[in-house]
């Protein structure tokens, strides 16, 4: 779609600012409300990691549980996986909330101006501690909350390996075999769904075909 394509679809006209106004509108309260799903996500998230994280250290510290190790390496795949989902969810969250906010910047100069576009920011600050700690900064929170997602997932590649068992090759290799065959597919389906998240969990970009069926009904009239 070219530019010329865009304002002819949603009434770009200054003569005619009607559906420009309502695109805006629309454009405007649906960004809100894909920041606010941004972080109910991220609650959620936040929720099941933590208690994947709260999980892995309470069964190490138990001194009843049988073979906790094994058990703390099956819920630290759990806790990566909770998490590489939660990086691609706030992956996902930026795609939709820029959709919006691009249909904003094209719709808003025949409406308000280019109110959402232009930026008012401070001079140049010359107090130390306003330039480098307590003034403002143009942050992306979104960008930031990924760099934490990755940052988790990093640690918890290190609670996995702090999970494995020390193998011995002698002549015991047949249960280090085994400790090492039940460990090696725990990791293996966490590494796949975690692929299949990345690759077929992503929006549909093509057309919609749809298939409607309506229903007929009637009434008849009592029997004699």
């Amino acid at each position: 779609m070219t530019e010329e394509e865009y304002k002819a679809a949603f009434g770009i006209d200054p003569l005619d600012r009607r559906k420009a106004k309502e695109a805006l509108g629309h454009a405007l309260d649906i960004r809100k409300f894909e920041i606010e799903l941004y972080w109910k996500r991220a609650t959620y998230f936040w929720a099941l990691i933590a208690v994947a994280f709260a999980g892995y250290f309470a069964i190490l510290g138990s001194e009843h549980l049988i073979d906790k190790q094994y058990l703390a390496y099956i819920v630290s795949c759990v806790g990566i996986l909770f998490t590489w989902a939660w990086f691609l969810v706030n992956r996902g969250s930026k795609y939709w909330q820029e959709n919006w906010e691009n249909h904003v910047d094209m719709l808003e100069d025949v409406v308000t101006g280019p109110l959402y576009k232009t930026v008012l920011y401070r001079p140049q600050e010359e107090n130390l501690t306003e330039k480098y700690f307590t003034g403002p900064l143009p942050v992306s929170a979104s960008k930031s909350n990924q760099w934490v997602s990755l940052f988790t997932v990093c640690i918890w590649v290190i609670l996995i390996i702090h999970a494995l068992p020390e193998l011995h090759f002698d002549c015991t290799y047949v249960v280090d075999y085994y400790i090492l065959g039940r460990h090696i597919v725990p990791l293996a389906v966490t590494l796949l769904f975690g692929k299949v998240m990345f690759k077929w969990g992503r929006t549909f970009p093509g057309s919609y075909d749809h298939v409607a069926q309506k229903r007929d009904t009637k009434i008849i009239p009592p029997p004699p």
